[in-house]
């Protein structure tokens, strides 16, 4: 099955499907973190409408004018409202262009500013990561992310993180144990997605 992950350049979710046999491609504007052969250096909006219909669409749209926690730069009547705005606008028509292009999407991002609502929320600690980040997944055809081992851990680690060029970079990347869960549950082996369950809530 094709996957595409896009605007990821850590490569974790991506090889998590490549471990289970699947023609998976990371792509964001920055090249990969990994060196891999396997990702598209560019705009994924490009991606998208140049590909053929992918099997499976994971996308991780930035989110740091979307997230509450900036929202005294990027609230109402703050400074930078306006790319706010801007990037909600890029992000919901990011969605809808992976809809077109792909029967299953999982869009991920931080508690925001979106005006759609998440299919569910996750946190690292429900998939082996002593920490906590709750972060929203906008599901389309797809079940919702079951968890594999609650960890005793309950830090906020990665929030933590003190100023450095790499730490935008860092707190956005994904968990080693959600990719791996997203992986297992959302692809087997053979290829197979499991059945579409449509999720009325994330259309609304």
């Amino acid at each position: 099955m094709r996957i595409l992950v896009a605007c990821e350049t850590s490569g974790l979710v991506r090889e998590a499907f490549r471990k289970l046999g699947h023609e998976a491609w990371s792509c964001d504007l920055l090249p990969p973190d990994d060196g891999s052969a396997f990702h598209y250096q560019g705009d994924c909006v490009e991606v998208l409408n140049d590909s053929d219909p992918w099997g499976l669409i994971i996308m991780h749209p930035p989110c740091t004018a979307l997230a509450v926690s900036g929202n005294r730069w990027y609230g109402e009547g703050m400074p930078m409202h306006d790319k706010r705005i801007e990037a909600i606008e890029w992000t919901m028509s990011l969605w809808n262009l992976a809809k077109e292009n792909s029967t299953h999407v999982c869009m991920e991002n931080p508690v925001g500013a979106l005006p759609l609502r998440a299919t569910q929320y996750i946190q690292p600690w429900m998939f082996g990561h002593g920490e906590t980040k709750r972060t929203g997944l906008w599901l389309h055809n797809l079940l919702m992310l079951q968890p594999t081992h609650y960890s005793q851990g309950r830090e906020q680690r990665i929030w933590k993180m003190g100023p450095s060029p790499e730490r935008a970079k860092e707190r956005s990347k994904t968990f080693e144990g959600v990719a791996n869960a997203m992986a297992a549950q959302w692809a087997e082996p053979t290829g197979l997605l499991y059945p579409p369950v449509v999720m009325n809530q994330a259309e609304l």
